[in-house]
């Protein structure tokens, strides 16, 4: 049992914690030399309403919500815009403002200044979307650690097979 790989868990989870999104609740944290530099989760940009608050304010949302004959008013505003409107994980992602958490941990790192060059990147999910893939390979993230080795998306298949990028699970 890896007692850091539990430590680093623990915090991911934490992270994941702190996420607003409706639909699924991601942390990541990325570390060097068994020290964190930087985390993120999945939700909207700095300052950007939170989909509870797009219910009244995103006038594309609310106009999108007419045209299917869905009311504002008889909505539960704790659920996901994506999911309101029908669509399944992965699909109608035009609709979701979140940014992921992969992202975020990266670019609240460069907001520091921090390098994340040659880090390790923990995250409670499985292997990243193709989009985070492509972020974390420019990066230098030099390994990933994942809660399981499915894929998020197959396009991701060819990336890792392309990269020096490490992979493997929590070694719990």
């Amino acid at each position: 049992m890896n007692r850091w790989d539990r430590y680093f868990l623990n915090i991911c989870k934490s992270v994941a914690n702190n996420s607003p999104c409706f639909s699924r609740k991601i942390g990541v944290i990325i570390v060097r030399d068994k020290s964190i530099i930087s985390t993120g989760y999945n939700g909207p940009p700095r300052g950007i309403p939170h989909c509870n608050e797009r219910y009244d304010l995103d006038n594309k949302l609310i106009s999108e919500l007419n045209k299917r004959n869905i009311s504002v008013d008889s909505i539960n505003k704790f659920q996901c815009p994506r999911r309101v409107l029908g669509f399944s994980s992965g699909e109608g992602l035009e609709w979701c403002y979140a940014v992921h958490a992969e992202v975020n941990a990266i670019t609240n790192a460069a907001r520091l200044g921090h390098s994340v060059n040659g880090t390790t990147m923990y995250m409670t999910c499985n292997i990243p979307c193709f989009r985070c893939m492509n972020v974390i390979i420019n990066a230098g993230i030099s390994e990933l650690v994942v809660t399981d080795l499915s894929y998020y998306d197959p396009q991701t298949t060819f990336l890792l097979k392309n990269s020096n990028l490490k992979i493997r699970v929590f070694d719990l």
